[in-house]
């Protein structure tokens, strides 16, 4: 293998500059040529290509978001898109692909890899957590320290108001954001997508509620079926008249800032492991760590693998929070 090429696609995540960095350093360490394509699947299309060195990478492993942009890309779901990246990476000589994304770009590698012989590795960024073969995926504990300092803000506030907060926080189809920094930052209750029947829940929460506990905070998983933070607020006040309500939507602040420690650490132990898998044969797969090992899966076992959650951490939420 003599040329690799890496691209950032779907939504960003903290931690992935310092994948692309540990990416591009490992591959030149190893004699290799690594072109980056901009904007993921969708500049691949357009062969907005640069070529990337030592150079191109320093001074990035601090910084969030991602320097060769990303992209959501219509065009990568068509027969005449793939071909088309097909042929762009076969123009320039490539003959492995470094693709560090979440759920979509991995469904976007199974569809490439039907058509091109190029190896292809997944390097799992999104703050979700929501991929099988790895404890931790790229951007996920950076996020939900953003929530837990955001929190912590907010109750500051609503102690001193006796208010309660709805807090909503990112997670269209998992809950794990939500679930771990609610219990990270003392949360009254959690309600994620995974449980069932959560607003009748939490109306009993609240009945059962200590009356000298003025203040609560509520955080709420986007995609939890009670619809999201105004309508737990619109419930809450019927059962509740006398609440002082507030909402906080946390929103894209979550997706940014500078990665944790762990966040670069993880990261780039995944960039260095997706080259040196590359290197040794590997292909079709994502590189993850699982109990502080590395370890190599299937695209089509990585992608959006829910593993039922942990009751324990439910149990303990409820009993902390009383």
């Amino acid at each position: 293998m003599k040329k690799i090429a890496v691209l950032t696609s779907g939504g960003d995540a903290p931690g992935m500059n310092a994948c692309l960095r540990a990416v591009v350093r490992t591959a030149m360490y190893h004699k290799l040529e690594v072109v980056g394509f901009k904007h993921g699947y969708e500049g691949l299309i357009n062969d907005e290509h640069i070529n990337l060195n030592h150079k191109s990478v320093a001074n990035i492993i601090q910084r969030g978001g991602t320097i060769l942009k990303t992209a959501r890309s219509a065009r990568f779901m068509t027969d005449e898109g793939i071909k088309q990246a097909a042929d762009n990476l076969k123009k320039h000589g490539v003959e492995g692909l470094v693709a560090i994304g979440g759920d979509g770009t991995f469904r976007g590698a199974i569809a490439l890899s039907k058509i091109t012989p190029i190896a292809i590795i997944g390097c799992p960024g999104t703050i979700d957590n929501d991929l099988g073969g790895t404890d931790f995926t790229i951007g996920y504990d950076t996020a939900i320290n953003t929530v837990v300092e955001a929190v912590d803000k907010i109750r500051d506030t609503a102690e001193s108001h006796d208010r309660v907060f709805i807090v909503e926080v990112m997670g269209r189809d998992a809950g794990l954001i939500a679930l771990r920094s609610g219990i990270g930052s003392g949360a009254e209750a959690i309600l994620i997508p995974e449980t069932k029947n959560d607003l009748p829940r939490l109306m009993e929460r609240l009945k059962k509620s200590r009356k000298d506990k003025g203040s609560k905070i509520i955080i709420v998983a986007e995609g939890d079926e009670s619809g999201g933070a105004y309508k737990v607020a619109d419930e809450i006040k019927k059962n509740f008249p006398l609440f002082d309500i507030r909402i906080s939507i946390l929103g894209h602040i979550q997706r940014g800032g500078s990665p944790s420690c762990m966040e670069r650490v993880n990261a780039s132990t995944m960039g260095y492991s997706a080259v040196t898998g590359l290197l040794s044969g590997q292909k079709n797969v994502m590189v993850g760590i699982v109990n502080k090992v590395v370890v190599y899966t299937d695209f089509k076992k990585a992608v959006k693998h829910h593993e039922g959650l942990n009751e324990n951490m439910i149990k303990m939420m409820e009993i902390l929070s009383v």
